[in-house]
């Protein structure tokens, strides 16, 4: 299977890093790797370089391909047009298998998929190797970097939510540890960490799973790399004191894993930090630790005369979104078993807090409804507001006005509600570069 090398031309002692981006959407992992700049006698360019991304939003909603459009844009004039590729990852493998496209060549994959029930469908012959359930894009990354062979890239960095570590519900942690085997399988040894990115002092409270693969011959120490030594722990440090680790093995086989593990625990053995060589576990519960400042949601507010008059709330609007913020006991009846039962829900502050980061971005951001899920904010004039998309990128690291490349505001939301916060990839990224350089 052959491998497509990019032309390079820059003549550096150390080059940068050649970066895959999967699931791209706007480009938060290319914006947070990009500002990780070397200037010293070895390293002249920026620490990475991105080679070629994918992004496919399925058919459904949205309807067209805005995340990609809003990509293509902004990088056009530093990847090659025929390297971001529009189109399903799944279509792109199967020609790549064909022989009819070749995969680019890279040291860094980078992504973030969606949790979805990774299960084995079934084993199939060694030479064709394993797959899942049609659909689930776990296994894409894992037939991808499977074709690459012992070409495949040295680093991985992906990001997923924080339910990954203990789904599916009948069998806790079962989905995490079979993609932890498949890496295993693969040669990577990996840490992960659950990160909020406001302990971090950015200013939205964002709580995702940054995964980092390595394939290296060099032998951990697993609790060493997990409190202390690893690429996460150095990037984003932790209270190292008094943690209680936990130790156990999984299965070296996938299928396997599938099928037994996980089976009647009630809850994960995944705690939120952890390390995994050769399918030996070590995990801990650990809390960060940072000194630095801590930015808020009012740290993103455009001035007053930049907000267009339709974020602005009305009074009727007001009391609708009163409601909807407010605690509730409704009853409810379950249309399948005639079930009658309370759903119940807390109530939350409104308007939103302006001295405190703001809460999760979600892709129902966007549009004037009133809703639970939105923000919502006084002005200093006493007006109250929805939050416009400039600070919304902003919220989320991006530069102000990222995605004003034509969308709707709506459509703005959805995009910044499915991307991730830019400085946490960046904290690791300087991390690796600084490795990579080091071995060099």
């Amino acid at each position: 299977m052959a491998i497509k090398k990019p032309a390079n031309t820059v003549k550096n002692l150390v080059q940068p890093i050649r970066v895959v981006e999967l699931f791209a959407g706007v480009g938060g992992f290319h914006v947070g790797l990009e500002g990780v700049n070397f200037r010293g006698a070895k390293w002249k360019n920026n620490g990475f370089k991105v080679v070629w991304a994918n992004q496919w939003e399925p058919p459904g909603s949205p309807k067209k391909q805005y995340a990609f459009e809003c990509y293509q844009e902004r990088f056009a004039k530093k990847i090659p047009a025929e390297n971001m590729i529009n189109e399903d990852l799944a279509v792109v493998l199967d020609e790549v298998e064909a022989g009819v496209r070749q995969l680019p060549e890279c040291e860094m994959l980078v992504g973030g998929f969606p949790c979805q029930d990774y299960s084995v469908a079934r084993p199939l012959p060694q030479a064709k190797g394993l797959r899942g359930k049609k659909g689930v894009l776990w296994w894409e990354i894992y037939r991808m970097l499977s074709l690459y062979g012992d070409k495949r890239p040295k680093y991985l960095l992906l990001e997923n939510v924080d339910r990954m570590l203990k789904s599916p519900k009948d069998q806790r942690g079962r989905d995490f540890a079979i993609m932890l085997s498949c890496l295993a399988n693969l040669g990577y040894s990996v840490e992960w960490r659950d990160v909020n990115a406001a302990d971090y002092g950015y200013p939205q409270r964002r709580r995702r799973v940054f995964i980092y693969a390595e394939l290296t011959d060099e032998k951990w120490d697993l609790e060493k790399r997990l409190s202390a030594d690893g690429v996460e722990a150095k990037a984003l440090p932790i209270t190292s004191e008094n943690l209680c680790y936990s130790e156990f093995e999984i299965p070296n086989d996938p299928y396997e894993v599938s099928t037994s593990f996980g089976h009647g625990k009630s809850t994960s053995p995944f705690l939120n930090a952890g390390v995994m060589q050769h399918c030996h576990i070590v995990t801990a519960r650990v809390q960060a630790k940072y000194s630095g400042k801590s930015h808020t949601l009012e740290s993103a507010l455009v001035c007053e005369d930049e907000v267009p008059e339709e974020f602005y709330l009305s009074e009727d609007a007001i009391e609708k979104w009163k409601y909807h913020k407010g605690g509730k006991k409704i009853p409810r009846m379950n249309k399948t078993t005639g079930h009658e039962y309370i759903y119940a829900e807390g109530s939350m502050v409104f308007p939103d807090p302006l001295n405190r980061p703001a809460r999760t971005i979600l892709t129902s951001e966007g549009g004037g409804s009133a809703s639970r899920a939105k923000h919502a904010v006084v002005t200093e004039s006493g007006k109250f507001r929805r939050l416009v998309p400039d600070e919304l990128d902003v919220l989320s690291g991006f530069p102000k006005g990222w995605t004003g490349t034509g969308m709707t505001d709506a459509q703005r939301a959805f995009c910044i509600g499915n991307a991730l916060v830019v400085g946490i990839v960046r904290q690791i990224g300087k991390e690796i570069a600084r490795r990579h350089q080091a071995v060099e």
